[in-house]
């Protein structure tokens, strides 16, 4: 797998539980939970985390005929606290807080009020912690059938992979996934991969513009580039914006970018995803139900949480071969005979196995 950097391209761009994969039916006919959501910093309606995690918190709250949810809106780092306050003064029973900078603040929240549940999207809270449901997927899993697409579609056999930062653990499992999903494929693959930020910035997730004309650059260095994976947020928008404008395919992450980013469609041809809507739904159901999964949840192929998009308009793209191939990596992946990456257990990261 090749490797390029910031300063290679010369540019600067400043496990534990699970729950199931499919809500379990409610032995009630309705609740009356109150449930409200506190965004990550963004708005409701970003096509992404706070979207997807929303639409989950509706889904459960119908599942259980609970009252319709409410959620508060983060502008800044420094709301998350004040609105989950806001919340657990208005008596809540189920507090979904959304995105890993929220984890302190989540934590201080359960531990104070243990009547109150918790769940928390893409956090892993500490053993001990009875009230605090944590939502964490394997995203290798995702990236591995990203991968398999990838090099199954290429005609050069020259893939790349845009991340935001190499120093979250999910962005580089999802590309380390990806990289072997394409070299399952073909050994002789050419996985280049490209990170437009040392740190977890701006730079990295919010600058469409900025994610473009690194892309660009990534293009004019390696022409024979044909495929393009985004795992950098905002930014990957213009990831997939210059694989458009390149007129080669691009593959979306963690939500269907051919739905959520429009403007892109014309060139994605999946996304490798977390079912994040799915994921919460789960969690609060289960929390109605009385089998609630505290602590640390890794989700991954096993329980529906994660995987492809749907294919839409590019269903003649996927050969019958290469659908044997996804369904092959995903029975393996579900039943643990196959593994996306050698993960380290201490670090979350996924290691280097290839060459």
């Amino acid at each position: 797998m090749r490797r390029i950097t910031t300063a290679s391209l010369a540019l600067t761009l400043a496990a534990t539980g699970a729950l199931t994969g499919a809500a379990a039916t409610l032995a009630q006919d309705g609740s009356d939970l109150k449930i409200g959501l506190v965004t990550d910093v963004g708005t409701i309606n970003d096509r992404n985390f706070n979207q997807f995690s929303w639409q989950g918190t509706q889904a459960g709250a119908e599942a259980i005929g609970a009252p319709e949810p409410q959620y508060t809106i983060s502008q800044a780092s420094a709301d998350i606290a004040p609105n989950i306050q806001a919340f657990v003064d208005q008596a809540y029973d189920i507090i979904v807080t959304v995105g890993n900078a929220a984890s302190d603040d989540t934590l201080a929240a359960a531990e104070a009020n243990p009547d109150i549940w918790f769940v928390g999207v893409d956090q892993a809270p500490p053993d001990g912690v009875e009230n605090y449901i944590g939502l964490q997927w394997r995203e290798q899993e995702a990236g591995y059938l990203a991968g398999v697409v990838a090099e199954s579609v290429s005609e050069t056999g020259h893939v790349a992979a845009v991340g935001g930062t190499y120093v979250i653990p999910a962005v580089v499992n999802y590309i380390e996934g990806y990289a072997n999903g394409a070299k399952s494929v073909n050994p002789d693959a050419t996985v280049v991969v490209a990170y437009v930020s040392e740190a977890a910035d701006s730079t990295a997730f919010a600058d469409p513009a900025g994610g473009t004309t690194f892309t660009q650059q990534l293009l004019a260095q390696d022409p024979d580039i044909d495929v393009v994976f985004q795992v950098a947020g905002l930014t990957g928008n213009g990831v997939l914006q210059a694989a458009c404008d390149a007129g080669i395919w691009a593959i979306g992450v963690d939500v269907d970018q051919y739905v959520s980013a429009p403007e892109t469609a014309q060139c994605t041809i999946t996304s490798a995803e977390k079912k994040l809507e799915n994921s919460v739904n789960s969690a609060i159901v289960s929390i109605a139900n009385g089998t609630p999964s505290v602590g640390k949840n890794v989700l991954g192929i096993d329980t529906q949480d994660v995987g492809l998009a749907p294919f839409h308009e590019f269903e003649d793209l996927i050969s019958d071969e290469t659908r044997a191939a996804i369904a092959a990596a995903e029975a393996g992946l579900a039943d643990g005979s196959l593994q996306a990456c050698e993960q380290d257990e201490t670090t979350g990261y996924c290691v280097q196995t290839l060459p």
